[in-house]
């Protein structure tokens, strides 16, 4: 009898205990989305400048800042700012076509929801290096690109703390020029690109896929050492909360690529394809 009575005392907690286990737990289709679903695309302008300036017979220093808005509900279209890069590093030339870069990146991110209390400013901090090889395909050229970050992000909350992530990104670009048969001064040209981008890390469940981005440029190479293009991009990529939602953007890039070179003549390299 006693031994019956226990185990009826038993069988009772544990229904009490997987009861309540139940009970605090999130429904399965909340945590794991059954299908995907896009949110509405925003518009961005994105307004860049790149410059790689020769310090070196082998070395450059690689110097961009971004400016990037985005729409809201108040601001369409251009919105309000976004982001400010302000990226730079060492470049290393080993020949024409091949060339490597390691450097820092200090990103000022804005909160542009109108209706947050939060901050409206808090900076990003990354380590970026990358690999970039330049292929001749009869009058074009082929660029590809390894570029590997490591970043550390907050939100606007008051108490958010940095998280750490890695970006792991690959882009594939074609410089076709239109209106001669190389690509040179005075030469117009159009530019397709296609870039993917993956992250890691603890806050990352599922969200590996940052970003895919699909590009169309037209450029104008003014001088070997001055360019200006523009163009426009689509992209998506899975929200870092939710790896069942995918945000999506359509974004107008604007760009001036400069390479200044202040060695004297007899130092200088032939030229090399890393403008951009």
């Amino acid at each position: 009898m006693r031994s019956y009575k226990s185990y009826t005392f038993s069988f009772i907690v544990l229904a009490i205990l997987l009861h309540s286990s139940l009970v605090g737990q999130e429904p399965l289709e909340e945590l794991q989305p059954t299908e995907s679903k896009f949110k509405e695309p925003k518009t961005r302008l994105w307004i860049n400048t790149y410059g790689n300036i020769r310090i070196s017979k082998r070395l450059f220093w690689v110097a961009q800042t971004h400016f990037r808005f985005e729409e809201t509900e108040e601001t369409p279209f251009i919105g309000q700012i976004g982001q400010i890069y302000n990226r730079h590093a060492i470049g290393y030339i080993y020949n024409k076509k091949v060339n490597a870069a390691l450097g820092g990146v200090m990103r000022i991110n804005f909160n542009t929801d109108e209706n947050s209390i939060d901050r409206n400013v808090v900076p990003e901090f990354r380590i970026w290096h990358q690999y970039q090889f330049a292929m001749p395909v009869y009058c074009a050229m082929i660029y590809h690109r390894i570029r590997i970050e490591h970043r550390w992000t907050k939100g606007f909350e008051e108490n958010s703390d940095y998280i750490f992530r890695n970006r792991w990104r690959y882009m594939f670009r074609a410089k076709i020029p239109l209106n001669k048969d190389r690509l040179e001064s005075k030469t117009l040209y159009v530019s397709p690109e296609a870039e993917l981008i993956m992250q890691s890390g603890k806050a990352v469940v599922g969200s590996v896929m940052e970003d895919l981005r699909l590009t169309t440029t037209l450029g104008y190479i003014l001088t070997p050492r001055l360019t200006v293009a523009g163009g426009l991009m689509y992209s998506q990529g899975q929200t870092l909360d939710n790896p069942g939602i995918f945000k999506q953007n359509w974004t107008m890039r604007f760009h001036v690529y400069f390479s200044p070179d202040f060695r004297k003549v007899k130092n200088k390299l032939p030229e090399i394809h890393l403008n951009d």
